[in-house]
């Protein structure tokens, strides 16, 4: 049996190679090429380690290569390289743009009515609007961030040059 399965894997095995390679060279691909031929592509990929040291000029850091590796991301935007590196109130996801509350800002007011402001933990990291809570009910106080077409929140995204 196991020969049996050993022969019908191995022509398998083969067929798999050129495809592996193929899936290799796309990703080895630099970011620079990719977003030039791309255009604009809302994926967010990990940067490859020769990116680091035009993430730390772009953000005015010294982050070290594996820090910088661990928690920046690219995507393309109009042929254009753009980073953001993640931190605990920077997501580099698209943003939340509702102007209706969420449960967690709901529960916030209804358990401080009176709030001057919603913590992050009940209105997610990714809301660009400031909430308060008057009488139980929540409202937004202002909004503090922005987007971009695309949806990402500017203040987070440097494009590289």
């Amino acid at each position: 049996m196991g020969a049996l399965f050993a022969s019908r894997a191995t022509p398998l095995a083969a067929a798999l190679i050129p495809v592996a390679l193929w899936l290799t060279n796309a990703h080895a691909e630099p970011p620079v090429a990719y977003c030039q031929r791309a255009g604009t592509d809302d994926t967010t990929r990990p940067i490859p380690k020769d990116l680091v040291p035009a993430v730390n000029a772009a953000f005015g850091t010294r982050m070290p290569a594996r820090v910088a590796i661990d928690t920046t991301v690219y995507r393309c935007a109009d042929h254009r390289v753009m980073v953001c590196t993640v931190g605990a109130n920077l997501p580099c996801g698209k943003a939340n743009t509702r102007r209706a509350p969420n449960p967690g800002v709901i529960q916030w007011c209804h358990d401080n009515p009176d709030a001057p402001f919603v913590p992050a933990a009940a209105t997610g990291h990714d809301t660009i609007y400031a909430w308060r809570c008057h009488a139980g009910a929540p409202q937004i106080a202002r909004q503090v961030l922005h987007t971009d077409p695309r949806g990402f929140v500017t203040e987070f995204w440097q494009p590289l040059p």
